[in-house]
C-alpha cells in the first residue's frame, strides 16, 4: 500500500481571493437550498409571480421562499418588479447574472444523474453504520 504524502498545514488565507482586498471569495457561495429550483421555475425568461413559484415548490414554506426571493434579488440573481395596481402585482424574473447560473446547474444535474447509484449506495452504508462516536 502506497502510503499518502504527510499532510501540510492548511494556509488561513486559502479562502481570501488577493483581487478582491482580501475579502472572502463569496462567489462560490450561489445561495441556500432552494436557489437551485427557484433558477429552474424561471429559466424560461418568463416573468412569475410569487404564486406561480409556489405551484411547483409547494412544499417550501411561504416565508422560506420569501427569504430565498430575497437573498436571491441581493445577489444579483434575480429583479423584483411592483407594478402600480390594485392589489400590487410582483412579479420575479431572472437577471443576466441569474440566467449565467443555468450552465453550471445543468453540468451539476448531469453530474448528479450520472453519480445517483453511487451517492445512494454511500447514504446506505452511511446509515447502516450508525452514529459516529
Amino acid at each position: 500500500m502506497i502510503e499518502p504524502p504527510p499532510a501540510q498545514p492548511l494556509d488561513p488565507g486559502l479562502f481570501r481571493d488577493p483581487d478582491c482586498g482580501g475579502s472572502p471569495a463569496q462567489p462560490i457561495r450561489v445561495g441556500g437550498k432552494w436557489t437551485a429550483m427557484v433558477l429552474r421555475c424561471l429559466q424560461d425568461g418568463a416573468p412569475r409571480r410569487f404564486t406561480e413559484l409556489r405551484v411547483p415548490l409547494h412544499w417550501i414554506t411561504p416565508k422560506v421562499l420569501t427569504e430565498t426571493l430575497r437573498t436571491m434579488e441581493r445577489d444579483g440573481f434575480l429583479t423584483r418588479t411592483v407594478h402600480d395596481e390594485n392589489p400590487p402585482r410582483v412579479e420575479y424574473a431572472l437577471t443576466a447574472l441569474g440566467r449565467s447560473l443555468i450552465g453550471p446547474l445543468d453540468t451539476a444535474c448531469d453530474w448528479a444523474r450520472a453519480h445517483a447509484p453511487e451517492i445512494s449506495e454511500a447514504r446506505t452504508a452511511y446509515e447502516g453504520a450508525g452514529p459516529v462516536a
